[in-house]
């Protein structure tokens, strides 16, 4: 293992390349290009034997890493912003497809007005596509969190994308110390994919996920999918306690910061709360029992975790970084 001043962006390549990802489709967008970028010079040096092809935009980008899975193949792909809109509909379709994938969303304000902050809307906005959603705080995470998403949506109980969030421009292009495992201990950890009977072949022609006719097989297969994104929550927590085992850095589906007494407690996601635990840190000096809950698995939604840990809290403070029209923050 050895320790590297790197960007988020440079954290998350690292991911996929330690994941031994097979094939990057890819659509640049600002903050994630930097991503694309990396992975570009390394499957051009040899250094990551994949294959990555540029799209014509983000739409065809999540198509063809969705069908890409359906083969067989380890599919790793990012975007941001806009761009995450822009496939939308696509991300549907491929957790329909019960395609697993990891996408890295680099998170940053929808326009109009424009600004280049990370605001949470564009990934909240995915909410429920169906894919599983991690969320980062440091580029740590976001490397371990890369590998952690190819176990946890390639599971045979789960079999679906993976969204791995990190925040725009305040961790995309922060320099953190990260530790880098060895490739063998990653490929060891990750595993290869096993597609099982989702596997696809142009000699054995077969119709998956098409077509429904009826609403009963409809609300069948969307239930299917559902069952499976709450079992979710265990396979997770499995993985991530591997992942502890093997590395010595443990991923909790809920962190909780001097929660232990507690009477108030903020919850928040993503880089910023790396601040309400510096604030956390003041208000203990100053006497008041104030602790931190910051959830890093948002889909699916860890509530079991959530009554436990505020159970005994008074009050509860959700600082969102983001805002739903007409109805407030998505995590309140």
């Amino acid at each position: 293992m050895s320790r590297s001043m790197i960007t988020g962006n440079a954290a998350a390549a690292w991911g996929a390349r330690l994941a031994q990802a097979d094939y990057v489709p890819a659509f640049p967008i600002t903050p994630q290009t930097e991503i694309i970028e990396t992975l570009a010079r390394w499957i051009d040096s040899g250094d990551m034997p994949a294959r990555m092809t540029t799209l014509e935009s983000e739409h065809s980008m999540i198509t063809a890493a969705g069908a890409a899975s359906t083969t067989g193949v380890r599919v790793f792909t990012a975007t941001s912003s806009q761009g995450l809109l822009y496939g939308m509909e696509m991300l549907y379709t491929v957790a329909g497809w019960r395609a697993p994938l990891v996408l890295v969303n680099v998170s940053r304000a929808l326009s109009s007005p424009i600004t280049l902050e990370p605001d949470h809307n564009d990934i909240m906005a995915a909410r429920d596509c169906g894919a599983l959603q991690i969320h980062c705080a440091t580029c740590q995470e976001v490397l371990d969190s890369t590998l952690i998403a190819y176990r946890l949506g390639e599971s045979s109980d789960v079999r679906l994308p993976v969204i791995v969030n990190l925040d725009g421009f305040y961790l995309s292009y922060t320099r953190e110390p990260v530790d880098i495992p060895e490739a063998a201990a990653a490929a060891a950890y990750v595993g290869a994919f096993d597609p099982g009977t989702l596997r696809f072949r142009a000699s054995q022609p077969t119709s998956q996920a098409v077509a429904v006719l009826s609403g009963s097989l409809y609300s069948y297969f969307r239930y299917e999918t559902q069952l499976a994104a709450q079992g979710a929550t265990e396979v997770y927590n499995n993985v991530a306690g591997e992942f502890a085992e093997r590395f010595g850095r443990a991923h909790l589906d809920v962190v909780a910061y001097r929660m232990d007494d507690a009477d108030y407690a903020f919850v928040m996601m993503g880089s910023f709360a790396t601040k309400a635990q510096a604030a956390v840190d003041r208000l203990r000096t100053s006497g008041h029992k104030v602790g931190l809950l910051r959830p890093r698995l948002f889909r699916p939604f860890p509530a079991d975790t959530f009554r436990r840990l505020l159970s005994g809290v008074r009050g509860a403070a959700i600082i969102d970084q983001n805002l739903s029209i007409g109805s407030g923050g998505v995590l309140h």
